[in-house]
């Protein structure tokens, strides 16, 4: 009986979370939520809290307008690779209460399109492949070399611990709001303009790798590489490349290139 009255008033109730605080706890018990564990029946807060890793410290959520998306999302990786249960949020609120209600039973609310992973403790499910925290002399100088070719365009470039199959996503930096927020914010008039997202890279992908192992005189390649790995990031966003135009342009370019070899 309540999973009928939560499928048709849930999205009302998790209103009160953001707007009564006196009734934050109450209410924060009494919603129900799908995650990456069960995304196809409701999960508590405190059903969450009881299945906590070993060292992790927050409830962790991800924020979309479509649960498939976000099941395919590439934040997810690192958490599924560790068996952390990551909230699915699709309701327009829930990009409001989290930022409203500091924690749920001493666990704070953390985004994973936000900030660090903070993923390092917590010991993966496959322990006898947990890839080394180091970073390849090679990899490190071109994350560098995108960050330089990139510009303005990005506030950083770093090595990311969330990512294991997917070679790139975006973050948002730790203050200010998550990627969804960002995008509600912007859409309704509220955000004159957006903060510069992080590009973080997967510095144990293979196309990575190998971008990384190629001499300076592929330069020209590598931009547009570089270029390309940050389109793919926006575009595994939600967004559009930055440059449609610059974005067929460059693929062109890799395309014939690997054309060539190919053939060759």
């Amino acid at each position: 009986s309540y999973t009928k009255i939560w499928d048709n008033f849930g999205a009302v109730l998790k209103e009160g979370i953001y707007d009564d605080f006196e009734r934050r706890d109450a209410l924060l018990a009494l919603s129900r939520f799908k995650t990456t564990a069960s995304a196809s029946s409701w999960r508590s807060l405190k059903d969450y809290v009881a299945s906590l890793k070993e060292n992790q410290t927050a409830i962790y959520y991800l924020a979309g307008d479509d649960i498939a998306r976000l099941e395919a999302s590439p934040h997810l990786e690192g958490f599924r690779a560790r068996g952390v249960e990551v909230l699915l949020l699709v309701d327009p609120v829930d990009s409001f209460w989290v930022t409203s209600s500091p924690s749920f039973e001493g666990k704070p609310f953390k985004s994973v399109t936000q900030g660090a992973a903070d993923l390092a403790l917590i010991a993966r499910l496959d322990a006898k492949h947990e890839p080394t925290s180091e970073t390849d002399n090679a990899v490190t100088s071109f994350l560098a070399f995108i960050k330089e070719t990139l510009g303005e365009a990005v506030a950083d470039v770093r090595p990311s611990d969330r990512l294991t199959d997917s070679a790139v996503c975006l973050v948002a930096s730790e203050t200010g709001p998550d990627r969804q927020l960002e995008k509600l914010l912007a859409g309704a008039g509220r955000l004159k303009t957006a903060a510069k997202p992080i590009l973080e890279i997967n510095p144990r992908h293979d196309i990575v790798v190998t971008l990384a192992s190629l001499s300076d005189d592929d330069r020209a390649f590598k931009q547009d590489a570089a270029h390309l790995l940050f389109d793919e990031a926006r575009i595994l966003d939600g967004e559009r490349p930055a440059d449609a135009r610059m974005f067929c342009d460059r693929l062109a370019r890799v395309l014939r290139r690997g054309l060539g070899k190919i053939s060759a």
